[in-house]
This record gives structure tokens, C-alpha cells and sequence, in this order.
């Protein structure tokens, strides 16, 4: 049966009579919503809409699928309003380990009727898996400056510099940009958005390496932070992920930013057509409920976002 996006398409195109004007009104490109049009009807072996007549026709067997899924609709409206039922969330590594267990037990045991399903993604696979309904929410950096999708944005966490020990960095108190090398960093492998952030902060080629004879980029903030315990360069570390590094660490070698200080933006994101908003609405209260206190929730002067 159609999927939610694909029945919104439906429904725009019935009521339109036109493929151009559903799209308009969909907020999508003409070319996608007829492909998923033309998919759905594959899927099903029926014509939805009899494209040789103007304006477009839906034909009976449209119409019938349109009523059939509109009272799907009617039932999912009429659930009671306590959070229930199935929910995928999608969340990128880097804040899934730092993020997660802060507010996953509470969760749990205040809203026993959801069962939730988390699965670390990457950017490009969240907003991948809501176009086609694979998953229903996505925990993420923003913005995405992406008409299609909703953006409920949570909190801002800051940039830190965590330094080895005997890196130059080290005897400072507070940092600047422009002392941020490319010759004794550790990034993030490709298709992580912090990796593209740090390079933007630290203005490093996307090449940049920590020894000459050595190219390492890892898909885990602890592998880069064990390198550094190591005694080996630098690294940037989003706000969340440095509560796990020991009182010494955090003193001594987590070195703050100059304001304004680079930060980044994360959100719940979900697609425009949207029918488990009570879930949702759960989810962004226990996350608010249970931040770090010294986790900013609201945009400051002091703070400068950086995009992905």
C-alpha cells in the first residue's frame, strides 16, 4: 500500500487535477512525486490517474485506493492521545552514544506504550529513510535547509579543543581559529557532517593528516579521543562528548573557544506529513528534560552555528 508520502502525492494530484500544481503544493520537484505516483501504481498493477485526460482524471480504482487509505487516516486520528505504537528513530553517530542514554530508561518507563527502535544513520540516510518512510524521525545535526522535512531544533552544544599533552596547544587557556593546524588533527571519516564542520572551523584541508606517512579517519569520537590520551595532535569535540572524559581531561586539556564559539545545532527532524506527533512531542520533552544543565537550549550572541 502507498506510503504516507506517496498518498500525500495522491491526494494533492486528485485534488489539483494537475501534476505541476501537486507538486507546487507538495514542496517537491514535478519529476519525484510523478515517479512516486508511477511506483505505487506499479506496485499495485492500476492506473490512479488517467493522465490522458485534461485536467488529469482519477480513475475508480484511484478514487478507491484514496478512500481506502483516508480511512486508515480516520483511525490512526481517533487513537487516544497517550504516545503509543511503533517509532523508528534514525541518529548520527556522533550524538547517538552522548545523547541517547541520557534520556532512553526515563522514556521507557514513562511512555511503556511506544516501542521505539533507534538505528545509527548517517545524514545522508536519514533524510534518505524519511523521503521513503523507512524510519519516522531523525536525530541529527542542523540546518538542513530542506523545505521537505521539519525541523524541531532541541539545543546548541559547543566546540572544544581536546589536546595531547604535549601538543602547543596545550599551555593555552583559551583558543583561537587561527591556531588550529591541519598537521596534528584527527578527523571523523568521510560522511560524517561533524567531519565537515571541524574542517570548517579548523580551515584544514579535507587531506589533513596528524603524522606524514599516516592517513587515519575514524567513524568514532572515542577513537579520536584515545589518540589524543595517547599523547598524538588534537581534536574537536562536540559539548556532549566531552562529559565522558576524565576531571583531568577536562581541565587540562579541553581547551574552550574564543567567542563567538563555533556550535552546532541538533533537532528532531521529520517530514512535512506527519501522523505521530504525540510520540514525537514525547521524545523532545524527555530529551529537554533530561540535557546537562550547561547544555544551551536557545540561540545566544555568544555562540556561533556552524553549518554542515
Amino acid at each position: 500500500m502507498p506510503t504516507l508520502t506517496q498518498l500525500t502525492y495522491i491526494i494533492a494530484v486528485d485534488e489539483h487535477k494537475n501534476f505541476t500544481r501537486a507538486a507546487r503544493a507538495c514542496h517537491v520537484s514535478q519529476p519525484s512525486l510523478s515517479d512516486q505516483i508511477q511506483k505505487i501504481e506499479e506496485e499495485l498493477d492500476l492506473i490512479i490517474f488517467d493522465r490522458s485526460q485534461k485536467p488529469i482524471i482519477t480513475t475508480a480504482q484511484g478514487l478507491e485506493v484514496i478512500k481506502q487509505e483516508a480511512r486508515k487516516l480516520v483511525d490512526v486520528g481517533r487513537q487516544k492521545k497517550t504516545p503509543a505504537g511503533y517509532f523508528h528513530l534514525g541518529v548520527i553517530p556522533t550524538i547517538s552514544p552522548y545523547l541517547i542514554p541520557l534520556f532512553i530508561d526515563a522514556f521507557a518507563q514513562s511512555y511503556p506504550d511506544v516501542h521505539l527502535k533507534i538505528t545509527e544513520l548517517t545524514t545522508d540516510q536519514i533524510i534518505t529513510h524519511l523521503y521513503d518512510d523507512k524510519i519516522d524521525a531523525g536525530l541529527l545535526v542542523t540546518p538542513l535547509y530542506n523545505h521537505q522535512l521539519i525541523e524541531r531544533v532541541l539545543f546548541y552544544e559547543q566546540f572544544y579543543a581536546f589536546v595531547a599533552k604535549n601538543h602547543p596547544l596545550y599551555p593555552k587557556s583559551i583558543v583561537t581559529q587561527n591556531l588550529l593546524d591541519q598537521d596534528s588533527i584527527w578527523l571523523l571519516d568521510e560522511g560524517h557532517c561533524l567531519r565537515n564542520q571541524v574542517i570548517d572551523i579548523c580551515a584544514v584541508s579535507q587531506n589533513a593528516n596528524t603524522t606524514h606517512n599516516i592517513r587515519f579517519a575514524s567513524g568514532s569520537l572515542d577513537t579520536l579521543i584515545n589518540l589524543v590520551r595517547k599523547g598524538h595532535g588534537y581534536t574537536l569535540l562536540p559539548e556532549l562528548a566531552t562529559h565522558g572524559l576524565l576531571a583531568t581531561e577536562r581541565k587540562y586539556q579541553l581547551k574552550p573557544f574564543r567567542k563567538p564559539t563555533p556550535t552546532r545545532e541538533v533537532s528532531l527532524v521529520h517530514a512535512r506529513s506527519f501522523l505521530k506527533e504525540s510520540i514525537i512531542d514525547a521524545l523532545q520533552q524527555s530529551i529537554l528534560e533530561h540535557l546537562p544543565p550547561d547544555i544551551p537550549s536557545q540561540k545566544k550572541k555568544s555562540i556561533q552555528i556552524i553549518d554542515i
